[in-house]
């Protein structure tokens, strides 16, 4: 090489290398411990949610949306019980339906195991950004945001309110946005993802119900607080009375059309659903279950106490609104949470920054440069990434396996091959919390008496399933009047003891988990 191509050459020394590296967007990224925490939170929630499918309604969905793919057709009266054939049934999750069964069809039980694990990260990732706006660093936000994680993971799983969640995520941080007057362009996007909504999940009302305290918010805040000028006031309300009409004609862009208007409300007032099923019910902070929600609920109290930053009434009402509604029947607690999340960040913020030791939060975060960094970038790499995205492989992976142990835990897999290779008589009587298994693995051979379905099948027909189940007076004649002429149910139910002692019906099968009797 000649003397004059050395001299133009520019020398490329450590510093150089080190320089370059440190340049780098994705490496600045690596180097900072505080933003790989936020990534480390993300992987944190994505594992939990990452379990075995335990939701008794999943395969009823399962079987739902392949009859939706292989027929193209959207049923709307009952095809699956033999108690209310024929009945009205109102498909408001037909497009998750659809969803499901295409993602199990190709990717069976890893896939939907991963795309709703993704969901829920995603979830909660939208409003971790919101509170890390207002709560400085990743500790305070982070420990929010896990809080609140925990506080809904008894209604975590492979199950169409999923994605009533994230739409509902979405909602509250485009609302929370307009409502303090950032990002306000967003608005109108509610209302193509409204119409997606309304075709998923029957959840699309509480879309609405934001919309509208955002709006009674915005009034609160004039009334109490009056340091809105009127006009830019009524003009914000404006557009939000605007935009709630238009993602209420929205709704009715469905399969349904305006009868989705009411079914919601139908829901909500069923007095089985709410007296019967759990998830309806108030929570039961005596269960460990729901220990990390009243958690919850207690540091959501301390932080607006502590805090010297005043709630503005709009926050105020709209915690205060899904609170209640969460204490009522705890499958609520999903949009409870996702709008305290930046409250509770915000008003912890504002209390900790007093505090002596709150210089450990307020300072930089110290950058490495040279040969430091190149171990510390290492580390970041190792320790906050590879390690954990290794670890939720590795717990997917046995997820996956053990789904045919939980599968076979959780419901009757031997009893169900039994009816099919022996031919049972029908109509059968099954456990409630069986009956959409049994759906995906007879029908159409065989219809259910009952199934997670409560809408369908009406206060008094689950009074009267209950009963019976419960070997009540009159439970024989039930039996009789509706012809049953297989029972499958639980060894232990009060059913199950009275037709071990009754000579009309013999038993055919029995193992750790279920019972078949046949009527003689």
């Amino acid at each position: 090489m000649s003397e004059q191509v050395k001299t133009t050459m520019p020398a490329l020394n450590r510093e150089d290398l080190f320089g370059h590296v440190e340049g780098n967007s994705f490496v600045n990224t690596m180097l900072s411990s505080r933003r790989l925490l936020v990534v480390l939170f993300m992987l944190i929630i994505f594992a939990s949610a990452a379990r075995p499918v335990k939701d008794p309604d999943f395969y009823w969905h399962l079987k739902t949306g392949q009859y939706l793919v292989e027929t193209r057709t959207i049923p709307t009266v009952d095809m699956f019980s033999w108690s209310k054939f024929g009945s009205e049934w109102v498909t408001h999750e037909w497009l998750s339906e659809v969803i499901m069964y295409s993602v199990f069809r190709w990717l069976g039980y890893a896939g939907l195991i991963l795309l709703f694990s993704a969901i829920i990260t995603i979830s909660f990732g939208l409003v971790y950004n919101r509170a890390a706006e207002v709560a400085k660093h990743p500790y305070l936000a982070g420990f929010v945001l896990l809080l609140g994680a925990a506080a809904t993971m008894p209604t975590w799983g492979v199950r169409p309110q999923m994605f009533s969640m994230l739409f509902a995520s979405v909602f509250v941080c485009v609302l929370r946005d307009y409502y303090l007057e950032k990002r306000t362009w967003g608005i109108w996007w509610l209302v193509p993802l409204m119409i997606l909504w309304a075709n998923i999940h029957a959840g699309f009302a509480m879309g609405l119900a934001l919309i509208f305290l955002t709006m009674v918010g915005l009034v609160a805040d004039a009334v109490v607080l009056d340091k809105q000028n009127a006009a830019h006031m009524w003009r914000r309300i404006r557009t939000l009375l605007l935009l709630l009409i238009a993602c209420g004609a929205a709704v009715a862009i469905n399969p349904s059309g305006i009868r989705m208007y009411s079914y919601p409300f139908e829901t909500l007032t069923s007095r089985a659903m709410m007296q019967y099923i759990q998830e309806w019910r108030s929570p039961n902070f005596h269960d460990a279950m729901f220990q990390a929600l009243a958690l919850f609920f207690l540091v959501t109290l301390a932080a607006l106490a502590l805090s010297r930053k005043r709630v503005r009434p709009g926050q105020l009402l709209l915690l205060l609104v899904t609170a209640f509604a969460t204490l009522r029947s705890s499958r609520n607690a999903p949009f409870f949470v996702l709008i305290a999340i930046p409250v509770v960040a915000e008003n912890l913020w504002s209390w900790a920054v007093d505090q002596r030791w709150a210089w450990r939060l307020t300072k930089e975060e110290r950058r490495e440069f040279g040969r430091t960094s190149v171990v510390k970038l290492l580390l970041n790499i190792t320790l906050l990434l590879l390690t954990p995205l290794t670890v939720i492989a590795l717990h997917v992976g046995n997820s996956v396996r053990n789904q045919p142990i939980t599968e076979a835990k959780t419901y009757p897999a031997a009893a169900v091959d039994f009816i099919a290779n022996n031919n049972l008589p029908q109509p059968i009587f099954n456990e409630y919390v069986w009956g959409g298994y049994l759906i995906w693995r007879l029908y159409p051979n065989y219809r259910v008496s009952m199934d997670g379905r409560a809408d369908v099948y009406g206060d008094d027909l689950i009074d009267e399933f209950l009963s019976v189940h419960d070997g009540e007076p009159q439970w024989r004649e039930s039996l009789d009047r509706r012809g049953v002429r297989t029972v499958l149910v639980q060894p232990d139910v009060p059913l199950a003891s009275l037709l071990r002692a009754d000579a009309a019906w013999q038993k055919v099968f029995e193992d750790q988990s279920s019972i078949i009797f046949v009527r003689r």
